[in-house]
C-alpha cells in the first residue's frame, strides 16, 4: 500500500512540520520528553550548517574551545537579570555519585557565567585583547512546549564569547557577528532574514543591547534565527574580568555573546518546504544529487549501471555531493517520490534508452512536473549540474524572499495592527510605545516586536499605540 500523503501546509503547518520532520527523517522520537533524536539525515544539515559558520567564524579571527556541560549555581546568580531570565528552565543536579553535592550543579542552559570566570583569569592587559571565542555545545533549557529543532528541552549551537577594551570595539564585533548570521542565512541556507534590535523586553537576560535576525516561515509565523549581544559591562563586573590598560590603569572589559541552534535546520524546513516535503538549499542538502538507476529486467543491469558510476564518478570528482539509490525492490516511482520527501535538489534518472542515446534525465525538486525536467547529454554533464545547483539556490532564496515581502503590511493604527496581525500578516509600525504598550500588544493579539529594522525609513511617523512622534518603526508578528 502507497504511504500517505503528508498533511498539507494549508490544512495545518504544525502538523505538517512534524510530519516532514519523521518522514524525511530528519529526527526520531526520544524516551525523554522534549528531547529527539537528530537522525544521520538530519545531522548532515546541521553539519553544513556548523561548516559553514565556523569557516566565517574563523575568517574573523575566532578560536574555537569548550567549556564544562556543568555550572555552579552560584555562578549562574550572580548576574541579577541573568539568573532572573533563565531561572524557569534551568535543570540542577543535586546529586551525584551517590550522594548530595555542596553545591548544586546547572546543567549549561548558555555558558557566559563559566566562561565569564575563565575570562577572568586568561585576561591580564590590553595585550590580551580582544580575546575572541567560539564554543560548539549542547545546551538545556526545561521547555514546556517543545516542537523538533525549534524548541526542544536540549538543543545543539554555537556560543560565540568576546572580550574587548572599549564599548565601540564590543559594539563593532555584535553588529559583525549579526552580519555573519544573515550572510550565512541568505547565501547557504536561502533564507531572507531582516536584521534588526530586540526591545527591551525581548532583549537577552543581562544584556546592554541584542540584535536579531528575523525569519519568516510559510505559515508566516517569525522564527527568531540567530542573535548577538552586546552584554556592556553587566558580566566583566560580575566575574571581575578586567585588565591593565595602556596607561597602567585597571579597566573592566566589554563583552559580547552571540549564538545559532539547530532550529535553523526547523528554518530550512519552514521556509522553503512544501507538500511534497523538504526542499534543501544545495548548499546544505546532504545529497545534492541523487542518482536512480531504471532497470526494468537484468540484462540491462550492466550497462546501466556502468554509465551510473561513471557519471557519479565524474560528479564527485567536481566536488558534487552524490548519492546512487541502490535499493532493490522498490519502483522507481516509490524511489522519485522518496527523494522528493527528502528535498535532494537535482535527481538524475538514468535507464536503457539513455545508455543508448548517451543522455540522462534531470529533475529539480524546486520545479515540479515536467517543468523541472530536461534532458541532458552525459558529456560535460557536470558542468550542466553544477549551473543547475547554482540556479535552484538563487531560485529559493528569490521565493522566499518575495514571499516575505508579500507578506509584511505597513500599518498606521492600532485598529488596523490587530487587523493585520488577526490575519497572519506581519505588521510594520510606527513605535514609541513603553513596555506596558508592548504587553498590551502581546496580550491582546499574540504578536511581539520582532525587531526594530536597522534599515528605517526616513520619517517613522506616529505611534501606532499611544499616536506620539515616533523616531523608527517596529516589525509585529506572532513567532515560534
Amino acid at each position: 500500500m502507497a504511504e500517505q500523503a503528508v498533511t498539507a501546509q494549508s490544512e495545518d503547518f504544525s502538523r505538517w512540520y512534524n510530519e516532514i520532520v519523521y518522514r524525511a527523517d530528519l529526527a526520531a522520537p526520544s524516551p525523554v520528553r522534549g528531547c529527539v533524536i537528530i537522525k544521520p539525515y538530519g545531522y548532515e544539515i546541521w553539519e553544513g550548517i556548523k561548516a559553514g559558520l565556523d569557516r566565517r567564524f574563523k575568517a574573523t579571527g575566532h578560536q574555537n574551545a569548550y567549556f564544562p556541560l556543568f555550572i555552579p549555581e552560584s555562578y549562574i546568580k550572580r548576574e541579577a537579570e541573568h539568573v532572573e531570565g533563565f531561572s524557569p528552565e534551568l535543570a540542577v543536579v543535586t546529586h551525584a555519585g551517590g550522594k548530595k553535592l555542596e553545591e548544586p550543579l546547572v546543567v549549561r542552559p548558555t555558558s557566559e557565567t563559566v566562561i565569564g570566570e575563565a575570562f577572568s583569569d586568561w585576561i591580564q592587559s590590553y595585550r590580551d585583547l580582544p580575546l575572541l571565542i567560539n564554543q560548539w555545545a549542547n545546551v538545556v533549557r526545561w521547555e514546556l512546549r517543545t516542537r523538533p529543532f525549534l524548541r526542544t528541552a536540549e538543543f545543539l549551537w554555537q556560543e560565540g564569547h568576546t572580550a574587548h577594551a572599549t564599548h565601540a570595539e564590543a559594539e563593532a564585533e555584535t553588529r559583525q557577528m549579526l552580519d555573519i548570521y544573515a550572510d550565512f542565512a541568505m547565501e547557504d541556507a536561502a533564507i531572507p532574514v531582516i536584521k534588526g534590535e530586540k526591545s527591551r523586553m525581548e532583549r537577552f537576560a543581562g544584556a546592554l543591547r541584542t540584535y536579531t535576525i528575523e525569519a519568516m516561515m510559510r505559515d508566516k509565523r517569525a522564527l527568531q534565527s540567530g542573535t548577538s549581544h552586546n552584554l556592556g559591562q553587566n558580566f566583566a563586573k560580575a566575574f571581575d574580568i578586567h585588565y591593565l590598560s595602556e596607561n597602567n590603569v585597571q579597566e573592566y572589559c566589554w563583552t559580547t555573546s552571540w549564538g545559532l541552534s539547530t532550529r535553523m535546520v526547523g528554518a530550512v524546513v519552514m521556509t522553503h518546504g512544501d507538500d511534497k516535503g523538504l526542499r534543501l538549499p544545495p548548499k546544505l542538502a546532504p545529497y545534492q544529487v541523487v542518482i536512480v538507476p531504471i532497470i526494468r529486467r537484468d540484462a540491462q543491469r550492466s550497462a546501466v549501471m556502468d554509465a551510473v558510476e561513471r557519471l557519479r564518478a565524474e560528479l564527485v570528482a567536481a566536488g558534487i555531493r552524490v548519492h546512487v539509490d541502490r535499493r532493490e525492490g522498490q519502483s522507481p516511482g516509490f524511489k522519485f517520490n522518496d527523494w522528493e520527501m527528502r528535498g535532494v535538489p537535482v535527481r538524475m534518472e538514468i535507464g536503457p534508452k539513455d545508455v543508448e542515446n548517451d543522455n540522462a534525465v534531470l529533475a529539480r525538486r524546486d520545479v515540479p512536473g515536467r517543468a523541472g525536467k530536461q534532458f541532458v547529454p552525459q558529456a560535460g554533464i557536470t558542468d550542466v549540474v553544477r549551473d543547475l545547483l547554482a540556479d535552484i539556490q538563487r531560485s529559493l532564496l528569490d521565493d522566499a524572499r518575495a514571499f516575505c515581502d508579500a507578506h509584511i503590511v505597513d500599518v498606521g493604527d492600532y485598529a488596523q495592527l490587530r487587523e493585520v496581525i488577526e490575519a497572519g500578516e506581519w505588521a510594520r509600525a510606527a513605535w514609541a510605545g513603553n513596555d506596558a504598550d508592548e504587553q498590551r500588544v502581546k496580550d491582546e493579539t499574540g504578536a511581539t516586536i520582532r525587531c526594530f529594522p536597522f534599515d528605517q525609513p526616513d520619517r517613522a511617523g506616529s505611534c501606532v499605540i499611544s499616536g506620539d512622534s515616533a523616531d523608527r518603526v517596529a516589525l509585529f508578528a506572532k513567532a515560534y
